[in-house]
């Protein structure tokens, strides 16, 4: 069992693309999924808190485009001496 009350650090992992003037490639998304798996199976073992989800509508020319993408908060009990900010 998870006890928030033992959370110190959060690491925010967005999966998609959040920046509709900078589209994230699929090796960028695979990254960013790659490092989701790390912070949920590695020492120390984080568990997600939150996830936020989000869409842009763009117009680009006759088409419209939906801009999805999913926002990861992993809690750990200290931050993993692997993550760089």
């Amino acid at each position: 069992m998870f006890d928030l009350t033992e959370v110190k650090y959060i690491k925010r992992v967005v999966v998609g693309s959040d920046n509709p003037n900078q589209m994230a490639s699929a090796e960028k998304i695979g990254e960013a999924q790659e490092l989701l798996n790390r912070c949920l199976t590695d020492t120390p073992k984080g568990c997600i808190v939150g996830i936020e989800k989000s869409f842009n509508i763009l117009q680009i020319g006759e088409h419209q485009v939906v801009l999805q993408w999913l926002c990861y908060h992993v809690g750990f009990p200290r931050k993993p001496g692997w993550i760089k900010d």
